[in-house]
């Protein structure tokens, strides 16, 4: 037998505070029989959706306080045909996102839709431009967009309120894809169309457990849309805070296993953080690069850190849509440093490391917010300039920053192995080099 789905009101009672759930009135659409395509049998549908759901349409909106944040709920109430969208689910949705806009509230979907509702022909389908312009127009107004995908959340539902959300949380086993399980090919991978294989293609942030979800999306909620702070301030240095007497000490001490990373740096800085996951393209780069928000001093900072690893086109795609999602939300980003360089394999060549890289690059030099750069470890070439913020960059003890590694602009200059520690030095990669040449403002300390 299959499981019992979760109302649209059991899922708002999940999410919200207790007692904080106030309904939307809702606006109100003249409709003939059958309306709007004289579709025969469509309102006795819509009646046998109602006296089985209570509900008189397939979502239901309401502000509502999550762990202690107010927002704007959108639920979807699947046992109303399907939770598809027709155009008086159209109207709900409207209203509630100008609601949304009108109060300065972030928005919550919480999909669980088969797609557009057949019985409405065109003007269902259409309900998606319509969608799609009020989640635009809150995008511009600076406001958060936080999905959950609930079981199923598949055709123009997944396309427009789940995966054009800013963040997209799901729940474990929701069936997640444009295709629904009817309209799939025979021979389709049904394990495809998972929350968690969407994780795993960068379509998704997290799947977070039902008896969680409150606390997490919460947690989304208070950093997104709480108190930004002005600037990120300069992380303190954790590693050794004696500067290195040569170009090849450096890179020795930058390279060594035992030096602190971004994760150290991260639980130093942060009380709390959330991680955002994905490119939105197909991939991700859990080795390379690690992204998200978090508070420091109670207020919030977005960050993207390199892991010490080289990134992947994933990665600096990542790292991009945070710097973008931040710069609308009017909320500071910290950039930390550390890569020996872009990968630069046949694969990574394929997926558009260039091209990652100039979006990125793009990215840094349009932002209206405040970027802080810390290099922590290995800054290798146009792979971590990418990430660093002109004029607000600056370095620890044990890090170093060079136009490439020295072991290459050997190899290009012909040089022998025997000559990499004196092109270290005339590279000029130490943090005090940086210093004096301008590259960088400053050394922090412990």
């Amino acid at each position: 037998m299959t499981e019992r789905r979760p109302s649209a009101r059991e899922t708002i009672a999940l999410v919200a505070d207790d007692s904080t759930f106030t309904e939307l009135a809702y606006p109100a659409r003249d409709c003939g029989p059958n309306a709007p395509l004289d579709w025969q049998g469509y309102d006795d549908s819509r009646a046998r959706g109602a006296e089985r759901t209570g509900e008189e349409e397939s979502v239901v909106c309401g502000t509502a306080s999550v762990a202690g944040t107010r927002a704007v709920l959108l639920a979807f109430e699947f046992g109303f045909l399907g939770g598809s969208l027709g155009q008086r689910t159209g109207d709900r949705l409207e209203s509630a996102y100008t609601h949304a806009r009108a109060h300065r509230l972030p928005v919550v979907p919480l999909v669980a839709t088969g797609g557009s509702r057949m019985q409405e022909g065109m003007f269902a389908l259409t309900q998606l431009q319509r969608v799609a312009r009020q989640s635009t127009l809150t995008r511009e107004a600076g406001l958060a967009q936080i999905a959950v995908l609930r079981d199923p959340t598949t055709g123009g539902g997944w396309a427009t309120l789940g995966a054009g959300a800013d963040v997209t949380l799901a729940l474990p086993g929701a069936q997640v894809g444009f295709a629904g399980s009817r309209v799939r090919p025979p021979d389709a991978d049904p394990a495809a169309y998972t929350a968690q294989a969407q994780v795993a293609a960068g379509a998704v942030d997290a799947v977070v457990r039902p008896e969680e979800l409150r606390e997490e999306l919460g947690r989304w909620l208070r950093l997104l849309s709480g108190p930004p702070a002005q600037e990120a301030p300069v992380p303190r240095a954790l590693g050794a805070p004696d500067l290195p007497a040569t170009g090849w000490e450096a890179v020795r001490r930058a390279r060594a296993p035992q030096r602190p990373h971004a994760g150290a740096y991260l639980d130093a800085y942060f009380t709390t953080r959330v991680t955002i996951s994905g490119d939105r393209c197909g991939g991700t780069d859990p080795e390379g690069i690690r992204c998200g928000f978090g508070s420091h001093d109670g207020r919030t900072v977005a960050y993207a850190a390199q892991l010490g690893t080289a990134t992947r086109p994933a990665g600096y795609r990542t790292a991009t849509r945070l710097l973008r999602l931040a710069d609308r939300l009017g909320i500071p980003v910290l950039t930390l440093v550390d890569t020996p360089g872009a990968a630069n394999d046949a694969e990574a060549e394929r997926q558009g490391v260039g091209a990652a890289i100039a979006d990125l690059f793009a990215a840094v030099a349009g932002a209206r917010v405040p970027i802080t750069t810390l290099v922590i470890g290995e800054g290798g070439s146009g792979g971590a300039l990418a990430l660093a913020a002109p004029g607000n960059t600056w370095a620890t003890p044990d890090s170093y920053f060079s136009v490439i590694a020295p072991e290459l602009a050997a190899a290009i200059l012909k040089r022998g192995v025997d000559e990499v520690e004196a092109t270290a030095d005339q590279l000029r990669i130490r943090p005090q080099d940086l210093v004096e040449l301008g590259v960088i403002r400053g050394v922090v300390q412990g």
